[in-house]
């Protein structure tokens, strides 16, 4: 004789409590909160991602412009840094010639290992600080990732959170349950006989 379990919380049985079928209802809903929620959560938090980061990039993009200067050489007191064996940028003065405007001199982070007299590219804001690059494809994508999976682990860890809470009250009502019905049928087993 073969027993069927498959759906033995929502199956009529005389054993059956209705702390197990609210059991099954709650498994049932975290089963789909984790296959569908989890993820749509993560693809929204993502593409809300995406479309700011692109919104900033551009931004960035129409108000920062890339010089091409030379390095006349560190800032008092801005030599380069040597952390774990390897160099990190620093700031340095810089000179560059713009069209129509005449040479230019400004103090602004430069790559490691950068010498007085080296070429390099650096970036300015419209009020002419020395600012970092503005992000590119590949870092709004990357935005876009961690966003994303951020979200959707947030997403699956407040789902578990909640379906434990919930089995917690659930085992405790059921232990009330069975310690009341215990209450009622246990004398009646323990009697002694005569």
């Amino acid at each position: 004789m073969r027993t069927r379990v498959r759906g033995w919380h929502w199956r009529d049985n005389p054993l059956r409590r209705r702390s197990d079928v609210v059991e099954g209802w709650i498994a049932l809903a975290v089963a789909v909160l984790l296959l569908v929620g989890t993820p749509l959560a993560g693809a929204l938090a993502g593409l809300w991602a995406h479309d700011e980061g692109r919104t900033a990039a551009t931004a960035q993009r129409q108000d920062r412009h890339r010089v091409h200067a030379r390095v006349l050489g560190a800032e008092p007191g801005q030599l380069p840094v040597v952390q774990g064996g390897r160099e990190h940028a620093f700031r340095a003065w810089v000179r560059w010639t713009e069209p129509g405007e005449g040479t230019r001199t400004a103090v602004t982070r430069i790559p490691a290992g950068t010498h007085p007299g080296d070429m390099v590219d650096v970036w300015f804001d419209s009020a002419g600080r020395g600012v970092a690059a503005p992000p590119n494809e590949v870092s709004v994508w990357q935005h876009t990732v961690a966003v994303g999976l951020c979200a959707a682990g947030s997403a699956a860890v407040v789902t578990l959170v909640g379906h434990g809470l919930l089995r917690r009250v659930s085992l405790r009502r059921r232990m009330s349950e069975w310690e009341r019905d215990w209450s009622r049928t246990g004398p009646e087993w323990t009697r002694r006989r005569a």
